[in-house]
């Protein structure tokens, strides 16, 4: 009888164990697939070059902006200075070109006014010396028609003298009427003589005006070359201004030349880009690094989470906001308070390397798991215990 009391006695306190912990349990949603998260920052050189000097060590707790590595400067300050003198350069090439610039233009405009005026005068020009030959030629008529005339009168003059010879040796008419006639004609050859001679200075003159009128001629022509020649002055005025701007162009390649320069050598200071712990350090003074090359890691231990593999199941009343309960396995089991902050878009299997493609065959169901972010409340862990990677085992109360 008392046996059979023992072991209902027993069987009670299981049954109310048991009730117990489904009353616990209920409403909550645990996982021992859990660890602690942070910010890991790889540090690498923008640069290449020797190491000269490296300030941290590992586990070294770090400020943001602290020096950790010193690559050797000097190429760098070499690059810098070779920068500086071909901008100097640029800029004096720049000044020269916008210098030749307003120069152009006051010589374009004087050049085609000046083109312009001499082509004006080579005209008159020839027209003046197309008058004169006109004159000239009027000068040639004239002096023709007078000899015509003088010849005339020189040939009456020697037939009347004829007349007369006879007249006088037979006593018809005086020895001073004979003479008078002699002198007439003498008079009228000498007549005729200067009219030949003014139609030769006539025609000469012609020539003279003909030649005048040539030599205007080929003026104008040149004149005119030359008023061509300015009209081009234009376009060589554009062809100032595109060097100008060429030139100004290079002076802006060679001022991104030196910022580029600058920034390479303010790259041989690699500084912390923010707080943390050095982890993985794996360089030495004395080492050629190469760009882009990672020196060490920072670790940031001021901002953790959680990151709680819940299976697919277990999401079905979980949701941002909700209280948790994160129990850490290396701190003997101390419990932090948090907070759901989100849940991953995808399961953890998608984003493998190889995620599985179930239409290929041969399907097994596999329940799932997808990362839940759990941020903790703050002010629980000043001495900065947890550590990314640990394991924990979160509980959320979805209820």
């Amino acid at each position: 009888m008392i046996r059979k009391g023992i072991i209902a006695a027993v069987v009670l306190v299981v049954l109310a164990a048991g009730l117990v912990f489904w009353v616990g349990s209920r409403g909550k949603e645990a996982t021992d697939d859990a660890q602690v998260d942070g910010r890991i920052t790889q540090v690498a050189a923008r640069v290449g070059g020797t190491i000269v000097k490296v300030n941290v060590d590992n586990n070294q707790h770090v400020a943001s902006g602290t020096v950790l590595v010193q690559i050797d400067p000097r190429d760098y300050e070499v690059a810098v200075q070779k920068a500086r003198a071909e901008l100097a350069d640029a800029e004096a090439n720049a000044a020269a070109a916008r210098t030749g610039v307003p120069i152009a233009q006051v010589e374009t405009r004087a050049g085609v006014t000046t083109a312009s005026g001499g082509v004006e005068q080579a005209e008159a020009a020839v027209a003046g010396a197309e008058n004169e030959i006109q004159v000239a030629r009027a000068n040639v008529a004239t002096a023709e028609a007078r000899l015509r005339e003088r010849e005339a009168a020189a040939t009456k003059a020697a037939r009347d003298v004829e007349r007369f010879k006879g007249l006088v040796e037979k006593d018809e008419i005086s020895k001073q009427q004979f003479d008078s006639a002699v002198a007439a004609a003498d008079a009228a050859r000498a007549a005729a003589d200067a009219a030949r001679a003014e139609v030769t200075a006539a025609r000469g003159g012609i020539t003279v005006a003909e030649q005048r009128a040539a030599q205007a001629k080929g003026g104008a022509a040149q004149a005119r070359a030359g008023l061509a020649t300015a009209r081009t002055a234009p376009q060589q005025l554009q062809v100032t201004q595109a060097r100008a701007a060429a030139a100004e162009a290079r002076v802006q390649q060679a001022q991104a030349a030196l910022r580029q320069a600058e920034l390479n050598l303010a790259y041989t200071s690699i500084a912390a880009p923010g707080a943390g712990v050095v982890s993985r350090k794996s360089i030495e003074p004395g080492q050629v690094i190469q760009a882009g090359q990672p020196l060490m890691a920072l670790v940031d231990l001021e901002r953790v989470w959680i990151t709680a593999n819940f299976k697919e199941t277990q999401l079905e009343s979980m949701k941002p906001g909700q209280k948790a309960t994160v129990e850490v396995d290396a701190l003997g089991g101390r419990e932090f308070e948090g907070h759901i902050d989100s849940i991953a878009a995808a399961t953890g299997a998608k984003f493998s390397l190889l995620p599985p493609e179930n239409a290929t065959g041969n399907f097994v169901k596999v329940v799932q798991r997808i990362p839940v972010k759990i941020v903790l409340e703050s002010g629980q862990d000043p001495e900065h215990l947890l550590r990314p990677g640990m394991s924990v085992t979160p509980t959320v109360r979805v209820r």
